[in-house]
């Protein structure tokens, strides 16, 4: 289980970005112009004892690089070696091999055992430092102290958080087709440090990220009794969400961590719940004789966005909070499903199948601007990246083998596989890690 003193960095300030005078950089990237050419960037080895600098920084490179937005230069090209992250580096070394931002650093350990990492993001082209940070965290935690400064590089050149320092909470799938094993598991959102969170052989199913990063909800079917449950990750402990007599699936936590809202299905229809996780108390949001089910909250807690088939199939609706004002905002062609509202509060993020494929892809908050983003045989489950820029989703293939996870952005371009030992599904991400 996650322990706050393992994990937790002191995150230091160190006025580096000071010692230099401060101007308006000429490297930045406007991410909201639509498809971004890729800024060429150098991250060089972190001046360490051993390889542990080299390591970090293939893992800041590995991030930016991943984002679509950063081109890491290859370190083979690299004229300087930098031996001294205080001194400012010879930049026209870095411009001749066109890198328009350079990321230097250093990694040492203290007397209390503590590692100790800095680093410097540097303007090539301007001259100049753009900012400066070092942290202190014990030494399993070298890969997070990497997503951080990625995460910190990711702002200062875009303008936005970075999504680095977080986590994915899925389905791990093993086994044959006919008798597949589905356990719980957590891992970083780049697909390390990856371990489970139930030995179960009950079935489980979409899980979902508290606003508190430590707790996670989801349903099982353990004891072929259909639950919601919620899951501690630091304690391991657990605990069905109320005792319905029909089955309750699709539950996801609101804005501020203290209601759970799902779908509780009773003589073949369905419908929508909030409980109250401290007065344990319920609310039925719709009352139809449809099947209405995953629900998802807007940002601020307003608005909920779920899938109805009360117009014949599948479709997206919006409602307020309280169940008011229930409308119908998708049109297109096909059904919609799995609907999921954006971080950001502009968009909503959906699964659509039509002509024998199933879609990932994007709408405004009213229905309007719809994007797919990616098609194939079977993608499902889209969830955003806490920025509001990336999604995660799964995709199975057509063939006989399973699921995986892949990410791609809001430009539709930049679409990868996100390793995992097996095979895996139903992704939730965190919010950003503290």
């Amino acid at each position: 289980m996650f322990r706050r003193t393992l994990l937790r960095l002191l995150v230091v300030l160190t006025g580096l970005a000071a010692s230099l005078p401060q101007a308006w950089a000429l490297v930045e990237i406007n991410i909201n112009k639509g498809n971004v050419e890729p800024l060429p960037i150098a991250v060089t080895d972190f001046v360490a004892s051993g390889d542990l600098g080299q390591r970090i920084s293939d893992v800041i490179a590995a991030d930016l690089k991943r984002s679509g937005l950063f081109a890491p230069v290859n370190k083979q090209a690299f004229i300087e070696k930098i031996s001294n992250p205080d001194q400012a580096p010879r930049f026209d070394d870095w411009k001749v091999i066109n890198a328009q931002a350079l990321v230097t650093g250093r990694v040492t350990q203290e007397s209390d055992g503590r590692l100790r990492a800095e680093f410097r993001l540097w303007d090539t082209f301007a001259g100049q430092q753009l900012t400066g940070q070092q942290f202190y965290t014990q030494p399993e935690n070298w890969r997070r102290v990497a997503h951080i400064i990625a995460d910190a590089i990711y702002e200062r050149l875009t303008g936005e958080k970075g999504y680095f320092d977080t986590r994915i909470v899925y389905v791990a799938e093993s086994g044959p087709k006919t008798a597949r094993k589905r356990q719980l598991a957590i891992m970083d959102q780049d697909g390390f440090n990856a371990r489970a969170l139930t030995n179960s052989n009950e079935l489980v199913l979409t899980p979902r990220f508290s606003p508190n990063r430590q707790e996670i909800t989801y349903m099982s079917f353990e004891g072929n009794q259909p639950r919601v449950y919620l899951l501690q990750l630091e304690t391991g402990q657990r605990e069905v969400v109320g005792n319905f007599p029909g089955m309750t699936f699709s539950p996801r936590f609101s804005p501020d961590g203290q209601k759970v809202i799902m779908s509780l299905q009773q003589e073949g229809n369905s419908n929508i719940y909030t409980m109250d996780l401290r007065s344990r108390t319920t609310t039925r949001l719709t009352s139809t004789a449809a099947i209405d089910t995953s629900p998802s909250y807007s940002p601020d807690g307003s608005q909920i966005v779920f899938e109805s088939d009360r117009g014949g199939k599948p479709q997206l609706y919006v409602m307020g909070a309280d169940g008011s004002g229930q409308r119908r905002i998708s049109f297109g062609d096909g059904s919609y499903s799995t609907p999921v509202w954006s971080p950001r509060g502009d968009l909503i993020a959906f699964t659509k199948q039509s002509g024998g494929k199933f879609s990932i892809g994007v709408m405004k908050t009213d229905g309007s601007g719809e994007r797919i983003l990616t098609s194939g045989f079977h993608n499902e489950g889209p969830t955003w990246a806490p920025n509001g820029r990336v999604l995660m989703f799964f995709r199975q293939g057509a063939g006989a083998g399973g699921p995986q996870i892949y990410s791609i952005d809001l430009s539709g371009y930049n679409e990868q596989l996100v390793q995992t030992k097996g095979f895996a599904s139903d992704p939730a991400w965190s919010p950003l890690l503290e």
